[in-house]
């Protein structure tokens, strides 16, 4: 296999900053690059719904998309030590107008506003940090969002999203159609994997299926469809929701089935940040295998927990499934593509 194995990585947030983070040493080569371990060509879609904190702030101030996901996502796929890449993480704590700001993302704001255009803003950026991959924002008009909560009431805004208490039954984005980059929907449809999430299910996975065409393309791709199920379940979101809860809320939002895989950490979280997570209503995502594979699902079961004061995914341990998903994805997409050529041929035939 000369070719790389190509990945679209699906989401938003600390959960794609993770994987990121993970995959982007399969990126360059090594000494035991080879044939059969072919690097990675990764391409991060990311969403750009945020409205809260920094990057909230930039969006109101400047009419700019925001910045604050897209930065994370360049600092986890650049190197880690380098100076560029502290620099782009650093966040000022004092000064008027300038406290909670990182510079990334004044960065990005500025660079919008010398070329008019935010994602030519993300790719000059991309290029200076000189990241493992390629960064395209789900879309590049000013999207929000807004949810349908359980007995009809509307709830406009991804941070008063978070902080609702009611289940929520839809997302929808504000306005209805939004365009993707037509990048996006060409990596989508040359992948060997796709994937979706780890990450909040309604503000950084779903979001993205929102966009016009994004579900219809990664349906039609060839590749593997993959969901890395989320450890915790989330306050405001998604209380009390199971893996498969999950897997429907993206197929419901996805206008049908999209998946092929599921992929559960087996890790058991400690009584103690059990009890610590029940203080803020979040308990830890039941992994109801039976139900996902009622749903069609193949289920890959991992050590994906990482030791820390936080319940997170181990970028590490995500980076080596994918990789090896990856590889799996390329047989299957080269397998599909030779029956849809026989199906042709035969059609041709007749």
């Amino acid at each position: 296999m000369a070719e790389p194995l190509r990945v679209v990585a699906i989401g938003g947030g600390t959960g794609l900053s993770s994987l990121l983070a993970g995959l982007k040493k399969y990126a360059h080569p090594s000494p035991d690059h080879s044939p059969e371990h072919p690097l990675l060509d990764i391409t991060a879609v990311v969403t750009v719904t945020d409205d809260g904190g920094s990057s909230g702030r930039l969006r109101r101030d400047f009419d700019v998309l925001p910045p604050g996901d897209i930065r994370s996502c360049m600092v986890a796929l650049s190197e880690d030590e380098a100076l560029l890449s502290r620099l782009f993480r650093y966040r000022f704590e004092t000064g008027r107008g300038l406290k909670g700001h990182s510079f990334g993302n004044l960065f990005l704001t500025a660079l919008t506003g010398i070329t008019g255009d935010f994602p030519d803003a993300v790719k000059m950026a991309c290029e200076v940090l000189n990241i493992a991959g390629r960064i395209y924002p789900s879309t590049a008009a000013n999207v929000s969002l807004e949810a349908v909560l359980e007995g009809g009431r509307v709830v406009c805004g991804e941070s008063k999203i978070s902080r609702s208490k009611k289940p929520i039954r839809e997302i929808r984005l504000v306005p209805r159609v939004a365009r993707p980059l037509k990048e996006t929907l060409e990596a989508i449809a040359n992948a060997d994997l796709i994937t979706l999430g780890p990450g909040s299910l309604f503000t950084s996975v779903v979001p993205n299926l929102l966009v016009t065409g994004i579900a219809k393309a990664i349906r039609k791709s060839p590749a593997m469809k993959a969901y890395f199920v989320n450890l915790m379940s989330q306050p405001g979101e998604t209380i009390d929701f199971r893996a498969s809860d999950h897997v429907q809320a993206i197929n419901d939002h996805a206008g049908g089935p999209l998946l092929d895989c599921a992929i559960v950490s087996v890790t058991k979280i400690t009584p103690a940040m059990r009890v610590r997570y029940a203080e803020q209503e979040a308990s830890p995502v039941e992994n109801d295998l039976d139900n996902l594979r009622a749903m069609g699902l193949a289920i890959y079961e991992a050590d994906l927990l990482q030791k820390s004061e936080k319940v997170r995914h181990k970028p590490a341990a995500l980076g080596t499934l994918t990789y090896r998903l990856a590889l799996l994805g390329h047989r299957h997409r080269m397998a599909r593509l030779h029956q849809r050529a026989t199906h042709r041929l035969e059609t041709l035939k007749k």
